[in-house]
């Protein structure tokens, strides 16, 4: 839940942006991945099962998650460690579907998911956020190099 608001989040704030486009499709992209872990994980349907161990512990440490940036009135750096955050989530992400595709064959449930295509996605998403990580960073840390001279 917390990559599909984050994304909505800088979505509203960069409405009418190549940065609010690309957070548009990749709030939805993220919530369907969600309800497809979800999906996952009621199959499975035991209290000792790889996933819920894994989901638990992935949504432990995003609830820690904080932004400093995002209240230290720059905007940009708001941004940047927003971006930062969800280019994290996005590889974890398909870390996790890597990891369940090599014991795919030891479970049903997970073989039935079409772990390849979230891979891939995972990539595709990774790919586009890398480059807004980039651009945003640059331009944070610009500003903060600039505001310490």
């Amino acid at each position: 839940m917390l990559g599909s608001d984050l994304a909505e989040h800088l979505r509203a704030e960069n409405q009418g942006t190549a940065l609010g486009l690309l957070m548009e499709s990749l709030a939805l992209e993220i919530e369907q991945d969600r309800q497809t872990l979800m999906e996952l994980m009621q199959h499975m349907d035991s209290s000792k099962n790889p996933v819920k161990r894994a989901t638990a512990w992935i949504a432990e440490k995003a609830s820690r998650a904080k932004f400093g940036g995002a209240t230290s009135g720059d905007p940009e750096l708001g941004t940047f460690m927003a971006l930062e955050t969800l280019t994290l989530g996005v590889r974890g992400k398909a870390c996790m579907w890597e990891t369940l595709k090599r014991v795919a064959d030891q479970h049903p449930a997970i073989a039935s998911v079409n772990l390849d295509e979230l891979i891939y996605r995972a990539s595709i998403q990774e790919s586009a956020l890398e480059r807004e990580r980039l651009a945003s960073g640059t331009r944070a840390l610009a500003n903060q190099v600039g505001t310490a001279a």
